[in-house]
C-alpha cells in the first residue's frame, strides 16, 4: 500500500532512546518499516525499547554511549552501520534560578543538550556514516523561545543555541543531501518532567495555559519526527516544527 511516511528500508539512529520521547520514537519508526540503532547510557533501559520493537524483517543494534564526551561520541560513530536518518535526542533537563547559576551545570546542560548533537553530526559527516540523501532530526523545546518560564534559563538556552545550529546545517550540509530538521515539543509526559520540581499545582496551572487543556504524549512527538524522516518531506531542511498543543499561542 502506498505511503510516503514508510520508512521501510531505512536505518536510522535514535539517541537517548531509553525512556521518553526517545523511546516512543524508536517504537514508531519500527512500526514504519525502519531498521533502528538505539543507543543511550542505561543498556538495561535500552534493551527494554529494543524488545517493544517491530521485528518483521528488521534487525535492530543497540550501542550503549555516553555522549557527553568527544571520546565517547567518536567511539559510538565508528560502530554504526551507514544510515538513512538520525534523531538527536538525547537530553537532560534543569531548573535553576539564574543567581544560583553555576560553572558545572552550564557545562554539563549545555554539553548533553548542545554540545553533543552538534559533534555528533561533525562525526556523522566526517566518518561519511550518513547516506545522500539522510535526514538528521533534532529535538529542541518550546523552552528555547516561547515558554519563558523562571528558572529555566539554563535549559532553555541551550535549547536555543542548538536551533540556531540545525539552520546552519541545514545551509551546510544541503549540497551532501543531508536534512536538517527540527522538533520543538511542549511539555510531555515523559520521565523528565517527574525529575522537575515544580508542584502538582504548579503543573495544573502550567496545563490550563495549553489551549488544548493537556501535556502531550511522546508518541504525538514521535509521528512528526517520523514525517521528517521520510521522503514525504523530501524538500523540507532548516526547519523547526513546533507541536505544542497550542502554547506558544498564549
Amino acid at each position: 500500500m502506498y505511503n510516503p511516511y514508510s520508512l521501510f528500508g531505512k536505518t536510522i539512529l535514535v539517541t537517548g532512546a531509553s525512556s521518553g520521547i526517545g523511546q516512543a520514537t524508536a517504537i514508531e519508526c519500527s512500526r514504519m518499516g525502519a531498521t533502528l540503532v538505539l543507543t543511550g547510557r542505561n543498556e538495561e533501559r535500552l534493551l527494554e525499547t529494543y524488545n517493544s520493537l517491530e521485528t518483521e524483517g528488521q534487525v535492530h543494534q543497540i550501542f550503549a554511549a555516553d555522549l557527553s564526551s568527544a571520546d565517547g561520541i567518536s567511539a559510538l560513530v565508528t560502530k554504526l552501520p551507514q544510515l538513512d536518518g538520525c534523531v538527536n535526542n538525547a537530553g537532560i533537563g534543569k531548573t535553576l534560578p539564574i543567581p544560583f547559576i553555576s560553572w558545572d551545570e552550564l557545562d554539563r546542560i549545555y554539553c548533553l543538550n548542545s554540545f553533543a548533537p552538534m559533534l555528533l553530526t561533525k562525526e556523522l559527516v566526517r566518518k561519511k556514516k550518513l547516506f545522500n540523501p539522510s535526514s538528521l532530526v533534532f529535538t529542541l523545546s518550546i523552552a528555547g523561545n516561547f515558554n519563558i518560564l523562571p528558572g529555566n534559563a539554563i535549559y532553555g538556552s541551550a535549547k536555543t543555541s542548538l536551533s540556531a545550529f540545525v539552520k546552519y546545517a541545514a545551509v551546510e550540509l544541503a549540497v551532501k543531501g543531508i536534512r536538517c530538521n527540527a522538533v520543538s515539543p511542549g511539555m510531555v509526559n515523559t520521565p523528565l518532567i517527574d525529575k522537575q520540581v515544580y508542584s502538582e499545582e504548579d503543573k495544573s496551572k502550567d496545563m490550563s495555559l495549553y489551549p488544548l487543556k493537556r501535556y502531550g504524549k511522546p508518541e504525538e512527538i514521535a509521528y512528526a519526527i517520523i514525517y521528517l524522516l521520510s521522503d514525504a518531506s523530501a524538500w523540507v531542511t532548516g526547519t523547526n516544527l513546533v507541536i505544542d498543543g497550542g502554547r506558544s499561542l498564549k
